[in-house]
């Protein structure tokens, strides 16, 4: 098995797992670099303090999946669509699962009883035979 890049997939996985990173991507994600928004419209819109997105676009800007640019006396975000890109292509190779189910379940007969490897290991933790597995 091939386990180069998982990191960097499970960094993103990761950034991406608070739903409020979420809520702020996809209101910058309509936004178009001349209309970015600040943190007190994306605070208003999300109905959040303005510390909590600070925080988020932090985490988000880190990642690299979130440019500011300073306007005045404000900073406005938008996406940062070369990342986005990256970042779509690493989800869908964290996602794709090359390998046949009967590899990964071992189905294959044993001498006592037919069980995939998820039911015994099922069986072993709980203690309760599991026929619906």
């Amino acid at each position: 098995m091939d386990y180069k890049g998982i990191d960097e997939q499970a960094t993103l996985f990761g950034v991406l797992a608070d739903p409020t990173r979420l809520k702020l991507l996809r209101l910058l994600a309509r936004q178009r670099e001349p209309n970015a928004l600040c943190v007190n419209a994306l605070a208003y819109q999300l109905g959040v303090t303005q510390s909590a997105v600070s925080q988020h676009l932090r985490i988000l800007k880190s990642a690299g999946l979130v440019k500011g640019e300073r306007r005045g006396y404000r900073i406005h975000y938008f996406i940062n669509q070369e990342t986005l890109i990256q970042a779509q292509h690493q989800i869908s190779t964290a996602l794709n699962l090359k390998e046949k189910a009967t590899e990964i379940m071992d189905i294959s007969p044993e001498k006592d009883k037919k069980k995939s490897k998820l039911r015994r290991y099922h069986e072993d933790a709980t203690g309760i035979e599991s026929e619906s597995l």
